[in-house]
């Protein structure tokens, strides 16, 4: 506990006790602090992507056109889109057991709404009774949840998931990274460098901020029902080990 100066009135000593309510502030508010200090600040340095449209000279090179973002293309990887309506606002790339999905949203100018959206979807799935770490990851902050999902069998179970994000001019990008690459760091490692090397196209017109970043097919691409298998088309830029362009099934957003 803290006890009043047996001297007082001198300057040094108002200038003492001026200094020690300030260590008492910071130390009751440095808990409080922490986390806010990551909330509402402007975009981080990216210097190892995701990139913005404009910071790259051939976006299309090596990467698949989806108009709003050009995701990168992986040997026997396949590329799924998720529509919300009829607007595709999400791609899926699947990669052996692992699958990160890719969505990106407008954002204000000058500020970055990742904190906000990583205390949403925390805050979303602990009322679902899931389990939530924020952590510093190799893409900056994330969350590591455990999920509660109903198994095939009806049983209830946990999904290991990892939200991941990144603040870009006028964008945000977030990656949902599932399968053997939410456990396990070494199945992770390409999924994380496909969200890196991501570009987004945020175009110039107005959007309120959290807003989907529209997406479109490729010229080339064919629809396939989920879980069909069709042989490669010749030519085509899926071709070579990429999966066919599919489907997959509609998302509900935690916003």
């Amino acid at each position: 506990m803290f006890g009043r100066r047996k001297k007082s009135g001198s300057a040094e000593d108002a200038a003492d006790e001026a200094r020690e309510a300030e260590q008492v502030a910071d130390e009751l508010t440095e808990g409080a602090a922490s986390g806010s200090r990551r909330m509402n600040l402007p975009p981080a340095p990216r210097p190892d992507g995701p990139w913005d449209f404009d910071e790259v000279t051939q976006p299309g090179e090596g990467r698949v056109d989806l108009g709003g973002i050009f995701v990168p293309g992986v040997e026997g990887m396949e590329l799924r889109v998720e529509v919300a309506g009829d607007a595709i606002v999400a791609a899926t790339v699947v990669l052996r057991d692992s699958a990160v999905q890719l969505q990106a949203f407008a954002a204000p100018k000058k500020q970055g709404i990742w904190g906000e959206v990583r205390e949403e979807i925390a805050s979303g799935i602990t009322q679902q009774g899931g389990i939530i770490d924020e952590v510093e990851g190799p893409l900056g902050w994330e969350l590591r949840a455990q999920v509660p999902v109903q198994l095939p069998d009806g049983t209830n179970g946990v999904q290991l998931v990892r939200f991941v994000g990144v603040d870009g001019p006028r964008w945000f990008l977030r990656g949902v990274i599932s399968g053997q690459g939410a456990v396990q760091p070494e199945a992770a490692g390409l999924l994380e460098t496909i969200f890196r090397d991501t570009v987004v196209v945020r175009g110039d017109g107005p959007m309120a901020p959290r807003d989907p970043i529209v997406l479109k097919l490729p010229n080339d691409a064919q629809m396939v029902p989920e879980g069909v298998q069709q042989e490669e088309q010749e030519g085509s830029k899926f071709s070579g080990g990429m999966g066919q362009l599919q489907r997959g099934p509609e998302i509900t957003e935690v916003r």
